[in-house]
């Protein structure tokens, strides 16, 4: 009789990043553009056991969860975006740049990102950060990247890697979303605990200053930065970032506009929360399941990360 352990209790890499939106057909004609073409499910209605996460006690909002319809290994995850219906949309905190405590940003595997880069601003979307390359450590794993605004100034990250992208046969655009970023107090903290969920490879680590950043923390001094690529071997990625010396915090209302979560998949979310439960990992609030019709459902629940970020895990089968 073979005997199997299961380490990370059917976790399966970042699910996909939440993302606030004050207008969402705009939002869907920009994201679309992004490779964002297959929904999942499109959902209006209460979303119920949020409110220790939100501080309200009723939220209702649409859900609109895409998929990307070009995927690939370097673009796993998704995209999860929310317009809240019962009150104000909070705004996005006021003077993020990147790196802060908080979510960063979306990015974007794009085979041919310079061109694409190009080709989004030249019909009309803001351009944030031009093309650039470097070869990052340990690996000296190749990688060129850009920046562009969504609808509601969220920075959505262009990366290629060309050198793993190798040898796949894609045609140049978008596949799917490669990463999260998000600014954290500890980083060999915040390594360990996400290791224990999965992530258990690592793509680079860098630790000095970005200048091509540096113009979004005007009128702050850009701080230094220590950032790694945290990977599972299913599904996204995370890159957490610490600053030199520390940024304000701008984790921001939940549900805010721009980036303001991030969710770890699960393919049974009930042994994935006895998992996080072995190793005291507490939820917070009751897990939820949201029927979706036609056999579909929409099942999550919320932990809080070391750095009190409030991070989902979620079972999508729709």
């Amino acid at each position: 009789m073979v005997t199997t352990l299961r380490r990370h209790g059917t976790l399966v890499g970042l699910d996909h990043i939440g993302i606030g939106v004050s207008d969402m057909a705009a939002s869907l004609e920009f994201y679309a553009e992004l490779g964002f073409t297959d929904a999942a499910f499109d959902y209006t209605g209460p979303l119920p056991g949020l409110s220790a996460v939100t501080g309200y006690g009723e939220t209702e909002a649409r859900v609109v969860f895409l998929r990307t319809g070009n995927p690939t290994v370097l673009g796993r995850a998704s995209i999860k975006l929310v317009q809240i219906t019962n009150r104000t949309q909070p705004p996005a905190p006021e003077g993020q740049a990147w790196g802060e405590p908080g979510i960063c940003e979306v990015c974007v595997h794009v085979h041919g990102q310079e061109a694409f880069y190009r080709d989004l601003v030249s019909r009309g979307h803001t351009g944030l950060m031009a093309p650039n390359e470097s070869d990052l450590p340990p690996y000296q794993t190749h990688c060129g990247l850009s920046y562009v605004a969504d609808p509601d100034g969220a920075k959505i990250e262009l990366i290629e890697w060309s050198t793993l992208e190798a040898g796949w046969p894609v045609e140049p655009g978008p596949q799917g979303v490669n990463h999260v970023a998000f600014g954290v107090a500890d980083i060999e903290r915040t390594r360990d605990f996400y290791r224990r969920l999965g992530f258990t490879g690592q793509l680079f680590e860098s630790d000095g200053y970005f200048e091509p950043m540096h113009p979004w923390f005007h009128p702050r001094t850009p701080p230094r930065q220590r950032m790694m690529l945290l990977t599972s071997p299913f599904g996204g990625a995370l890159e957490p970032v610490q600053h030199f010396p520390p940024s304000p915090d701008m984790r921001g209302e939940w549900g805010h506009l721009g980036t303001f979560e991030f969710a770890v998949g699960a393919r049974c979310i009930d042994t994935a929360i006895r998992h996080l439960a072995a190793g005291d990992v507490a939820l917070v609030g009751d897990p939820v399941t949201i029927d979706l019709g036609d056999g579909a459902t929409w099942r999550y629940a919320y932990f809080r990360d070391p750095d009190d970020l409030y991070v989902c895990v979620t079972e999508v089968r729709a």
